[in-house]
């Protein structure tokens, strides 16, 4: 046995010098100096809040984007053993000691630096040479603004990592099939293709236009597939299936799993709690949990209750009355009832407390065994501090005059008799016997007089009534709103007899018997509706850009600045690449037009497998460019020049390939080719300058001279500041 063992045993690999060369430059470039400055570097103010709460296991919703991004960052920051404890106010705020700077920016610096030797790769797959994988390479070792945007607890590096994987892995799978090769590596490239897909949309939503390229690569790929007569009919299902699963249900499922996550650690109550629905408040421990966790489930006549609009917009809101009537007359001219005010009311309050009354009783307890509101039911609600009845009637509301008034009924002895009978529709019931749920149960309240249903007009009620929100009766209401449902938020079943018992009961916090939980994919669907309807009010910032104004660098972002010198860091590209690149993409442009003219007119002028390649290439690089910058143009938000850089990325592969394309396939003689290399060296050259004389802007140090600082100042519209000493 002993003496079949060969020795020495050996392992033989090979390696990539030149790759490995240019990954360590990346990482030099990327991770150098990343602690410093120690002081909050523009967006680092937004994402820092969020990796706070993530420490802290505090809900928050954030707009802009899915989870995953934030989690990456927040993971480095628990690497680093941050606490949470540090107040994100303001750019330039200097980092406390417990703040481990190094560990919150080595994560996305990594990417940065890894999204070096990608580019290679996807060269590479692209069946270009290692040459022009390599220039391709330096283009994106020496980009200033893609290593600025790596360097600090930002998004974009780790976007377009994702990016870069998606695609490699994708080629490698396409590449390796088309070849014939049939291993289980092949689909383990198909599947991890599928895996950065979904980690790219889980950073940022933008990452779905890259996504989608891919998808239509896929589809023409299967479609070329499926015709493949040498292949049976259940070959072809059996790859069908696969890439599906692998690029539409495996994304879909890990997006699903970024979210399970994201809610598992945001387990507490957080800053963004009025923003969900009470049954989401109360699945998070602390906030409302704790007044909501021993309450009744089941509502009964004599119910004491608080009412909340379903609808958050435009605020999160309380059926709520006050001992005070609307007035006589409004500026208007128009008369009122001069009823007690109902609005709803943005605030806990003991105000909001009503009592839920069967019309058939005095009482306002609830009976032994509680008698349950059913949907369809008939009942009366009673403001429990004031004890009038909720009333609606042929009066115009105060703000809506379309709508009727709703108010809190008192008999002033004219001819305007009290109409205080309520039906309740509880919208999401299961049967048509459904009883009324805390928490659970969307109701919409219709009149019985005038089948009018209450809801929030979404006004703001004059100082009369202390800008409080408008609740209206709306007869023409049709189909299903938010505005007209309510759901029963506080709850306890009614003991007291008398009014002035009553008021204390009403004072006292709320407890019984029931707990609660909602399921993931509840909350998920929330979050996740909230995310994409959630309108934020933009405003104009100093350094926002027009897409127009990114593809000449028109503009640049000031990210820091130190407080006293004129050391400053700035997101400037490097001018000359970006130069480079628009011609590139220029050239791509018409070259493929020409030819797609000449094969029109059935003249080739380049190999059959050379416009194959060209066209691919394009697919990938040119299109890349186009699905990560056009959609900005339709976006209603504000844009800054880092939306740019996935394109940006993208467009300097392009070059590279015009680039060899110009070389093997335009240019024929040794002279031309010489002569197109000279300019490439010197074009290199250029790009190596141009990075070295912006690296003070692009590091933050050296600290540059106030005579210095406006030689840099190449364009009008930057915006560089001068310290004079």
């Amino acid at each position: 046995m002993l003496e079949s063992i060969k020795l020495p045993i050996t392992v033989k690999a090979d390696v990539n010098l030149v790759l490995v060369a240019l990954t360590l430059m990346g990482l030099v470039t990327r991770l150098c100096g990343i602690n410093f400055p120690k002081a909050v570097v523009f967006d680092e103010v937004y994402y820092g809040q969020f990796v706070s709460l993530y420490m802290k296991q505090l809900f928050f919703i954030d707009e802009s984007g899915p989870p995953l991004g934030h989690m990456i960052l927040a993971l480095g920051a628990y690497l680093g053993g941050f606490d949470g404890n540090f107040v994100w106010d303001r750019i330039g705020a200097e980092y406390t000691s417990n703040v481990p700077v190094w560990s919150l920016r080595v994560i996305p610096a990594l990417a940065g630096a890894l999204c070096v030797p990608l580019g290679y790769q996807v060269m590479v797959e692209l069946r270009y040479s290692h040459l022009t994988a390599v220039g391709a390479t330096l283009l994106l070792l020496l980009e200033n603004a893609l290593i600025v945007q790596s360097r600090f607890m930002l998004l974009e590096s780790l976007l377009i990592f994702f990016l870069l994987t998606a695609v490699l892995f994708y080629l490698r799978f396409h590449n390796a099939y088309s070849s014939g090769e049939r291993s289980l590596t092949l689909w383990v490239w198909l599947v991890m293709s599928g895996v950065s897909c979904a980690c790219a949309l889980g950073v940022k939503y933008t990452g779905v236009f890259t996504y989608m390229l891919l998808l239509g690569l896929a589809v023409f790929h299967t479609w070329q597939l499926i015709g493949n007569q040498a292949l049976s009919n259940a070959l072809v299902m059996v790859q069908v299936m696969v890439r599906s699963f692998a690029l539409l249900i495996l994304p879909v499922l890990c997006y699903f799993g970024f979210f399970y996550v994201h809610l598992s650690l945001l387990c507490r109550s957080g800053p963004h709690d009025p923003m969900m629905s009470s049954a989401f408040q109360a699945s998070l421990e602390g906030g409302l949990s704790r007044i909501t966790q021993w309450q009744p489930l089941e509502v009964a006549y004599g119910s004491q209750v608080t009412l909340r609009s379903v609808s958050s917009k435009p605020v999160p809101c309380w059926l709520h009355s006050h001992r005070v009537n609307y007035p006589i007359r409004y500026e208007d001219g128009r008369g009122s009832s001069h009823q007690q005010q109902i609005t709803c009311y943005p605030f806990k309050d003991v105000n909001n407390w009503w009592v839920i009354k069967d019309p058939g009783r005095q009482e306002l307890v609830v009976s032994s065994p509680p008698q349950t509101v059913k949907h369809g039911d008939i009942i009366q609600l009673v403001h429990g501090m004031t004890s009038r009845f909720l009333n609606t009637h042929d009066v115009a509301a105060p703000v809506s005059p379309h709508l009727q008034e709703v108010s809190g009924y008192i008999d002033f002895n004219v001819s305007m008799p009290s109409q205080n009978l309520w039906k309740v529709e509880i919208l999401n019931r299961e049967s048509e016997r459904a009883v009324w749920k805390t928490i659970y149960s969307e109701v919409q309240l219709v009149h019985v007089n005038t089948s009018a249903v209450l809801k929030l007009s979404g006004a703001s009620l004059p100082e009369w009534g202390f800008r409080q929100l408008e609740v209206v009766g709306d007869k023409l209401s049709k189909g299903y709103q938010q505005r007209w449902a309510w759901n029963v938020e506080e709850h306890r079943y009614g003991r007291s007899h008398e009014q002035k018992e009553r008021e204390q009961e009403l004072h006292s916090p709320t407890h019984i018997d029931i707990s609660r939980n909602l399921t993931f994919i509840d909350k998920f669907l929330e979050v996740q509706l909230k995310m994409l309807t959630m309108k934020i009010e933009e405003t104009e910032h100093k350094y926002s850009s027009s897409p127009l104004e990114w593809v000449t660098m028109d503009t640049n972002i000031v990210y820091w600045l130190h407080p006293s010198s004129n050391a400053q860091i700035h997101l400037i590209g490097n001018i000359v690449t970006w130069t480079f690149a628009n011609l590139g993409l220029a050239l791509f442009s018409l070259l493929f037009i020409w030819y797609l003219l000449r094969r029109r007119r059935n003249i080739h002028d380049i190999p059959e497998e050379t416009w194959h390649q060209f066209v691919q290439a394009g697919a990938v690089c040119a299109g890349g460019w186009v699905v990560n910058y056009l959609p900005f143009f339709m976006m209603e938000k504000t844009l800054f020049l880092y939306h740019y850089l996935p394109a940006l990325t993208f467009k300097i592969l392009l070059l590279s390939v015009v680039i060899e394309h110009l070389h093997v396939h335009i240019f024929r003689s040794s002279l031309q080719r010489r002569s197109l290399e000279g300019v490439l060296l010197a074009g290199l050259a250029l790009v190596y300058v141009c990075y070295h004389t912006l690296s003070p802007f692009t590091y933050g140090y050296p600290e540059l001279s106030s005579e210095d600082i406006p030689f840099l100042r190449w364009r009008e519209s930057w915006d560089i500041l001068i310290r004079q000493h």
